[in-house]
């Protein structure tokens, strides 16, 4: 019998617009100039770059946006046999002095102040059918392993806690699309450029992408929904 083909990876990549705090958010200029940087930097053979989305710091003025480009993900599918599909989300952490993987979104949405669309849930389920603010839904990713090929060349740990906020918002939405449809997601927070800059972090996120095999390995056949002690 002769070996299957290695599945080819597929990622799109969505970054945030700005926010209070944030006058200029670094994952809008990597999602924006990630193409044209990979085309000079080139990607192991296998791995595909499929849409760069800008989405509005916001949590359901958000939703429309990721919905139609994760739809679209689905129709640009060939071959779902042999096509991985990964969301890969980043958002920015002005605090941060490191890159974060985060392995798991909680249905909770209390915002700290309002989005730039003025919404300032407190305490509400992303998700009502969900149930509580105290489920939670992790990634299927190998966060570890992806850890385990980046942290030599770049400042990175893995995160519980994506916030209460819209990074954490979106993230559990796609988690449970990427569920239904057979999808993967994973949401990375990366610092501010004052504290990595920009080229390094347009050189991390290009090392994630090549990380993808990791994004095909499933700690589970499902992504799990659990509850938070």
């Amino acid at each position: 019998m002769g070996s299957e083909a290695p599945r080819r990876v597929t990622i799109h990549v969505t970054g945030f617009k700005k926010f209070q705090g944030v006058a200029q958010n670094p994952t809008e200029t990597i999602a924006s100039n990630l193409k044209n940087y990979l085309e000079k930097r080139g990607l192991l053979p296998g791995v595909t770059l499929g849409s760069c989305t800008i989405l509005e710091t916001a949590g359901d003025g958000a939703l429309a946006m990721l919905y139609k480009v994760m739809e679209s993900g689905i129709a640009g599918e060939n071959d779902s046999n042999n096509e991985q599909v990964v969301w890969l989300h980043l958002g920015v952490n002005s605090a941060s002095i490191k890159f974060a993987i985060e392995q798991q979104a909680v249905n909770e949405a209390t915002f700290r102040c309002p989005d730039e669309l003025g919404w300032q849930p407190q305490q509400l389920p992303i998700v009502l059918a969900d149930g509580g603010i105290s489920r939670t839904r992790e990634t299927c990713c190998s966060v570890e392993a992806i850890l385990d090929l980046l942290k030599e060349g770049h400042s990175v740990t893995i995160s519980k806690d994506a916030g209460r906020y819209v990074c954490n918002y979106v993230y559990y939405h796609s988690l449970r699309y990427a569920e239904q449809k057979g999808h993967k997601s994973i949401f990375v927070h990366v610092p501010l450029f004052s504290k990595i800059k920009e080229e390094t972090q347009m050189e991390f996120v290009a090392a994630l992408l090549e990380a993808s095999t990791c994004f095909s390995t499933c700690l589970h056949q499902h992504v799990d929904i659990i509850y938070l002690n």
